[in-house]
Formats: C-alpha cells, structure tokens, sequence
C-alpha cells in the first residue's frame, strides 16, 4: 500500500503541541492521539500504539518540522534589498513569528512564503516517507 504524499502534508501541517498523527497501515488513514489532557480517548488510542509492532507510524511532529528554520532559510533565499533586511531583523527575538507575518503582509509577498512554506513541508513529507520506508504517490 502506498501513502499519499498529500496525507502526510496534511499531517505536517496540523502538528502541534497537544496532538500527534500517526499512519494507520491497515486502513490508510491518520489516527491522532492527544496528550492525556485534551483527548478523552487517550488511554484507548495509546494502547492500540503501543501493541500493535509496526501498524502505526509517528509523522513528523512540530518538533520535527522546525517551523523557524524554514523561516530563516526563506529569508536566507530571498534576494538582496530592503525587504530582506526587514525580514531577517523581524525573525530575531521574542515575537519573531508575528512580526515575520506582519512583514510579509506589510509588503504584499505572504504568498511567496505560503509556496515556500509548501515546499519546505513536500520536501518533509517525502523524507519522512524515505526515512520510514514508506512508499509514496502524489
């Protein structure tokens, strides 16, 4: 069975603190297990995890993905000029991810990050899938 990358993507993009998807290798589908405090099913789901040998998958996770490194490497590539400037000053200290956004809105190129950003989690998801041993299909 192959995995569609966009399932992974998807994955990728929903990673946060409180949950984690895993690959479901028996159905195909993505099963999300919360920590104790949010997910009432918790205990149930973390069982099945746990004793089923190599069923389930981890997908990448938040800490996984490094979110502020794809920023640092977008404005990295970004050529020369005034508005890189103003991106790699906005990406350092506290509330860099706000003032990042507010940088790119300011000059109307959040849709250059939003396809950067895409890539940046293809790119992810097709290592993930590597690393997993995972075949793929897009």
């Amino acid at each position: 069975m192959k995995i569609k990358l966009q399932q992974v993507i998807d994955a990728v993009e929903q990673a946060d603190d409180n949950w984690t998807g895993f690959y479901d290798t028996h159905t195909g589908e993505t099963v999300w297990q919360g920590d104790r405090f949010f997910d009432d099913d918790y205990g149930e789901t973390a069982e099945l995890i746990e004793t089923s040998g190599n069923r389930f998958y981890r997908f990448p996770t938040k800490f996984d993905i490094h979110e502020y490194s794809i920023m640092e490497d977008f404005v990295d590539n970004f050529p020369s000029g005034a508005i890189r400037n103003e991106l790699m000053n906005a990406i350092h200290g506290r509330g860099a991810f706000r003032r990042f956004k507010d940088t790119l809105y300011r000059y109307g190129i959040e849709q250059s990050w939003y396809d950067y950003q895409a890539e940046a989690y293809k790119q992810i998801a097709i290592r993930w899938c590597r690393d997993e041993g995972l075949e793929y299909e897009e």
